[in-house]
């Protein structure tokens, strides 16, 4: 697959999904990448949707055999 990778990062609660949603509507053929996290699953979150949800372990496993893409930040 070839194109151009985002990352929208913010504080929880600034309205990322928000923007993400609209953004979306507007330009179908953008796709979502699912992030994994360490921390327990909410209540009305799915694992593969929302995150992967990893135990510390797999995430060490996953972060020693470079399989995550790494985004660093940039001022705008």
């Amino acid at each position: 697959m070839e194109g151009n990778l985002f990352a929208i990062s913010a504080p929880s609660g600034c309205g990322k999904t928000t923007i993400l949603k609209k953004i979306f509507e507007i330009f179908p053929d953008i796709y979502f990448s699912v992030s994994a996290t360490t921390r327990p699953k909410r209540e009305n979150e799915i694992d593969g949707k929302d995150y992967f949800f990893l135990s510390r372990e797999e995430f060490d496993n996953y972060l020693k055999n470079n399989e995550f893409v790494e985004i660093s930040s940039i001022e705008l």
